[in-house]
């Protein structure tokens, strides 16, 4: 007797290891149990995807929801929502709340916050210190743990670790890929009086291609002397990418799309502190040299480094204004459009999304269209044009820099554990859960 499935998805083109073919999906019990031609009878529930693409489920592994203590930008509700209306099924979310997410305590509280209340599946990051350097090893294999993130350059709030001594010793202590946002913090300091009162072009001239340059540099070597592997987030110069190339059995390569369409210094001129954020967008042939990264697959991963404000905060006068923009919205659309472009396949971009997420933190289930997987799914419409709206962003900041763009490919569905978590903009019932991890784990610790 023929099995049965839940729920099926029919009709669309699968882009999964085997390219892209028309085939559809069974599914039962959360999980993808039949990838081919399947009929329609044997479903309880049918999910029309003709002329829709369907993607692995797109993992975007660095967000900033602000939960808790800043809830006035995002809370985990909110920024998950606006993750799911925009094709993303799960998050990593990064450790500078406040009080930061550096201790078991910390960590078990926005699992337990996360769990059915938000939209998307979820991981947390635990942030280093010079206080739980010597323990990190355990707080990362925590339920709900993504990993380790460093801070080696100063962002919003107050977690920062730039000394060789505790930067050797987090190295040393922990057995995952660590993530760190690198910039010199010694040279920031010394370049602070290159900041012009209400001239944000001078952001990316204070924060400059040295201070990236040389922090990347620096963590390339202690990660040599230690054995760890560090992966590079939001990769803005193109003398790291070209560093970065030399190195790939060390480190792994993060970048955004606003590094990759963005560019200075006529967004900031257009935009002003809207497209302020750290690093910097940079001008044109920085953008053309990380494009060349993506292209030559020096590029690992694309993350939207969602870090929202509000517009009252953006609207201060440079340089007392944060650094950030909402993102995890735009990411799927702003790929799109790129991909519909020409600057990367389809193929590329779930390489990007879903699959490298997997293989960098050793995801369980998630990342591929494949037998025994979730059955997690961003379903996208690649020939429907859309103009990007603020009134669109279902962020608390409710604005993005990206507002007036128009854009051709958009998410039609977010689909996580076979439940539709948003359908042509209508969401469904919250229900994330845990994101389980196998790498670094001892036998059974995840259950």
């Amino acid at each position: 007797m023929a099995e049965s499935f839940e729920i099926l998805i029919k009709g669309g083109t699968v882009v999964n290891q085997a390219g892209e073919l028309a085939a559809d999906i069974g599914i039962s019990d959360g999980q993808i149990r039949a990838i081919g031609e399947i009929d329609a009878s044997r479903a309880g529930e049918t999910i029309d995807a003709s002329g829709l693409y369907v993607l692995p489920g797109v993992i975007d592994t660095q967000v900033h929801f602000r939960e808790p203590g800043m809830e006035h930008k995002e809370d985990l509700e909110t920024g998950s929502r606006a993750a799911v209306l925009g094709g993303v099924t799960a998050v990593f979310e990064m450790p500078n709340t406040s009080p930061p997410t550096t201790t078991a305590e910390a960590l078990a509280a926005k699992v337990a916050a996360g769990t059915n209340r938000m939209h998307c599946d979820f991981a947390f990051f635990v942030g280093a210190t010079h206080e739980n350097a010597t323990h990190l090893d355990e707080l990362e294999r925590l339920p709900g743990a993504a990993g380790v993130k460093i801070f080696a350059g100063s962002s919003t709030g107050d977690l920062l670790v730039e000394d060789d001594e505790t930067l050797t010793q987090v190295f040393s202590t922990i057995r995952r890929r660590c993530s760190i946002h690198s910039e010199l913090e010694s040279r920031l300091r010394d370049r602070l009086s290159l900041r012009r009162v209400g001239d944000p072009t001078s952001h990316y001239e204070w924060r400059d291609v040295t201070a990236a340059l040389q922090s990347t540099e620096r963590l390339l070597r202690l990660a040599r002397t230690t054995g760890a592997r560090i992966h590079i987030l939001h990769v803005s110069t193109g003398d790291e990418m070209e560093l970065l190339s030399y190195n790939k059995d060390v480190a792994t390569v993060e970048v955004t799309p606003q590094h990759l369409t963005f560019a200075a210094p006529e967004d900031y001129e257009r935009l002003g502190t809207r497209v302020q954020q750290n690093p910097p967008i940079r001008n044109r042939a920085h953008q053309e040299r990380i494009w060349w990264g993506l292209d030559q697959g020096v590029v690992d991963i694309l993350g939207s480094d969602h870090a929202p404000h509000t517009l009252e905060e953006k609207g201060a006068t440079y340089p007392a204004t944060p650094s950030g923009m909402p993102g995890v919205q735009t990411l799927v659309p702003i790929m799109l459009d790129h991909v519909n472009a020409g600057r990367l396949s389809l193929g590329r971009f779930v390489d990007l999304t879903s699959a490298a997420a997997q293989r960098l933190f050793g995801i369980v289930r998630k990342g591929r269209i494949a037998v025994g997987y979730d059955a997690d799914f961003t379903i996208v419409d690649m020939r429907a044009q859309r103009v990007i709206e603020d009134d669109w962003i279902a962020s608390k900041a409710g604005w993005t820099p990206f507002a007036g763009r128009k854009v051709q490919g958009w998410p039609i569905g977010t689909v996580i554990r076979g439940r539709r978590a948003m359908w042509e903009g209508e969401l469904g019932q919250a229900a994330g859960q845990p994101v389980r991890f196998g790498e670094g784990y001892p036998q059974g610790a995840q259950g």
